[in-house]
């Protein structure tokens, strides 16, 4: 098999308050997958995710264990070389976007590796085609709707062209065709995806697999059907489906092929 995209073995980690926050995670993404990462609140989701670039590193404080991406370690030596390749995209679009323009938000990064020119306008050019934003290039972030902003904060990380691209909450916040579209878009990209999320009928539109992560350490392993369908699992690890929705009703459900899921 492959080398894995991520690497993260054993990895424990305790904030300065004494909370421990992870208990020896280990967790695995080859290229090419699509894959949720569920849990409830407080379960360590957010922490494992800040360990993916650097921001959190497991040799502070009370941290153990690793994290690779395509075999390089998330190391401080490494740390601009990681943050090229994993892209993550925050759960609000204004953590990300501050330029005057969407041209200059997504020609941000590139252009801090030294792109220029040409070669940097290709770049941003070609992510905002991606997300289907390329006519509002010369647009103020802030005239566009949160809908929008999500997409533009999309295109700022895939203008990095990065190896995985890590989606914080992708569906929240939005009215159910800016979902929808989200949707199309993420099905589309040829990237490697980890996305976490609450909303789990979006988890089986768009990831053939999830991991579920609850107090810290990784309670499930499989395909997002045969988790989202376990009863028990869902029980003790506080996932409830929306009311009405039942995957065992869809068609294709457990190969993650599912074309139409209600918004």
């Amino acid at each position: 098999m492959s080398t894995p995209v991520l690497d993260v073995r054993g990895l424990a980690f305790a904030y300065p308050d004494g909370h421990q926050a992870l208990f020896g995670v280990d967790m695995h993404v080859h290229p090419g997958e699509r894959v949720a990462l569920l849990g409830p609140n407080g379960a360590g989701k957010t922490t494992l995710v800040l360990h993916l670039n650097g921001i959190l590193s497991a040799s502070a404080g009370q941290g153990a264990g690793s994290v690779a991406v395509s075999g390089l370690p998330v190391t401080r030596r490494n740390l601009l070389e990681i943050r090229r390749r994993v892209g993550i995209v925050f759960q609000d679009p204004d953590d990300q976007l501050f330029m005057g323009s969407v041209r200059a938000d997504v020609a941000f990064g590139p252009a801090n590796l030294g792109l220029t020119g040409a070669a940097l306008e290709k770049r941003v050019t070609d992510a905002l085609e991606q997300v289907g934003m390329a006519e509002y290039a010369d647009r103020p972030p802030h005239h566009l709707s949160f809908g929008q902003r999500r997409r533009v904060a999309v295109a700022t990380v895939l203008a990095m062209e990065p190896e995985i691209l890590v989606l914080d909450e992708p569906s929240s916040n939005l009215d159910p065709a800016s979902r929808r579209e989200l949707a199309d878009i993420l099905r589309g990209l040829d990237v490697t995806l980890l996305m976490v999320t609450h909303d789990l009928p979006y988890a089986l539109e768009l990831c053939p697999r999830s991991v579920v992560l609850s107090g810290g350490r990784v309670v499930a392993d499989g395909t997002t059907y045969d988790v989202l369908t376990d009863d028990a699992l869902m029980r003790a690890h506080r996932l409830e489906l929306p009311w009405g929705f039942d995957p065992r009703g869809i068609a294709d459900g457990r190969s993650g092929a599912v074309d139409s899921l209600p918004g």
